[in-house]
């Protein structure tokens, strides 16, 4: 293991032990990889602030379970996932539940020329609604499957395809009119 794997390794140690001085340096480290995380699954910042810290709670209320000899950074994504779809799921009263069925066939994907910075692309995942957003993120950004979505949201594959789908179209609006009003500048 190269030193900064060590250099974890034994911060996770002492967190293990409810060292403070280790969870701070732990949540130093990781720190902005969660907040990236969690920003694009958050409607906003100070929920992605919320989602993380839930997160970090967990890591350190689960850190024992935690196995030494594997690499930290997937666990602790996975950790900030989970964070993020129970956020989600906390505020839901009702998902959307149109089928696939009624929202018609795909459209081909419009290549947008130009640049785009990565907050200006997380403020606009940002601005889908909550039910498109995490089964865009759950699909296109983490790669799981509609049949995983739908189980892990507790939705019908459809109402995941649909809302899959209703995302892109979204993203793809939200796109295009970024690229008309920077193209105007």
């Amino acid at each position: 293991m190269h030193s900064e794997g060590k250099q974890i390794e034994s911060i996770l140690r002492k967190c293990r032990k409810n060292n403070r001085g280790a969870q701070k340096k732990l949540y130093e480290i990781y720190y902005s990889y969660g907040m990236s995380i969690c920003l694009r699954y958050a409607e906003n910042r100070q929920d992605a602030v919320e989602i993380m810290n839930d997160g970090f709670m967990r890591v350190f209320q689960y850190i024992r379970k935690f196995n030494l000899d594997k690499p930290f950074k997937p666990w602790f994504r996975r950790i900030m996932i989970n964070c993020a779809i129970d956020h989600f799921k906390k505020s839901q009263k009702q998902i959307e539940t149109t089928q696939l069925d009624d929202a018609g066939t795909l459209l081909q994907e419009n290549v947008l020329e130009g640049r785009i910075s990565y907050a200006d692309m997380i403020s606009i995942v940002q601005r889908l609604p909550d039910a498109y957003r995490t089964v865009f993120n759950l699909i296109a950004i983490e790669g799981y499957k509609h049949e995983e979505v739908a189980a892990i949201l507790n939705i019908s594959i459809g109402t995941s395809k649909s809302n899959y789908h209703r995302a892109r179209q979204k993203l793809q609006e939200y796109l295009t009119n970024y690229f008309i009003r920077d193209e105007g500048r």
